[in-house]
């Protein structure tokens, strides 16, 4: 069984900080590109970073580059997500996805991702 924990969410004031942490079962973690999305009420899930499975390759959407730093553990089959100077459109839910792959060129599709747990909310206010 796949499975995919997020902890680490919460309610913060506008600049402040928080780390989420996504725990992964061994199998589908060590092997595999991770990923971090997002979802506010009434929008389409967003890509918000991803890391190759070494740890070696990351990237980010434009509306988080400077402020969100994806790392990964893969000793502790861990993801985190390192969020600073929060703003309110960073609002939602936030969900971490496992791909099949190692690395994906362009990781921002959330159907590409066959494994998602189940999302922790982060709540910024102004």
């Amino acid at each position: 069984q796949v499975q995919l924990v997020e902890s680490g969410g919460g309610f913060v004031q506008a600049g402040g900080s928080l780390r989420l942490s996504c725990a992964a079962s061994g199998r589908i973690f060590r092997s595999n590109s991770m990923a971090w999305f997002r979802q506010a009420p009434g929008k389409e899930r967003e890509f918000v970073a991803a890391v190759s499975s070494s740890g070696g390759r990351t990237f980010y959407s434009d509306s988080v580059k400077g402020r969100f730093t994806i790392s990964r553990d893969n000793a502790k089959n861990t993801l985190y997500l390192q969020m600073n100077s929060l703003k309110p459109d960073d609002t939602a839910v936030y969900y971490c996805a496992a791909d099949r792959w190692e690395y994906r060129p362009d990781p921002t599709t959330a159907n590409e991702y066959p494994y998602w747990g189940q999302g922790t909310q982060v709540t910024v206010s102004s």
